[in-house]
């Protein structure tokens, strides 16, 4: 079931639960350009999922350090939600392999959870899941698009 939903406060909620879980060493911001609500159509609790998902990612890649910053940007048709993370990076032979069942750089973990968000947004949402940009030793940028 989808229903209109404040991303806003859905993003704040979820990395406010991340955060206190989190090294003090990493700094959380969210841009919403100044837009309180911001809706669209989503299940709530699989949203969370893949946000909750993206943002461990990040941390991970960050290992214990450094910045995440949710830029949420309402369009005419769309919404935007940016999680950029000033970790690792991914190489540009592996960015391609990212959302494949299994692929993973952990020593832990099945490499199913960006498979699964992909599936969230894009089969369960009609939106998109990309990585927008990412640079080895710099960070990753992965995009959600949501219908309005």
């Amino acid at each position: 079931q989808l229903e209109e939903n404040n991303i806003v406060t859905q993003v704040e909620n979820m990395v406010a639960n991340i955060k206190r879980r989190s090294p003090d060493k990493v700094s959380f911001s969210i841009d919403s350009h100044g837009e309180n609500e911001i809706k669209a159509l989503i299940n709530g609790p699989l949203f969370d999922w893949v946000i909750e998902n993206l943002l461990k990612n990040a941390l991970d890649a960050m290992e214990g350090k450094g910045s995440l910053v949710i830029d949420i940007k309402n369009e005419t048709t769309q919404v935007i939600v940016d999680v950029t993370d000033s970790g690792k990076g991914i190489s540009k032979k592996n960015i391609a392999r990212v959302f494949k069942p299994g692929f993973t750089t952990k020593k832990r973990g099945w490499g199913l959870g960006l498979t699964l968000c992909k599936r969230i947004i894009e089969q369960y949402h009609k939106g998109e899941l990309f990585v927008k940009h990412s640079e080895p030793g710099k960070g990753t940028t992965f995009r959600i698009v949501l219908k309005k």
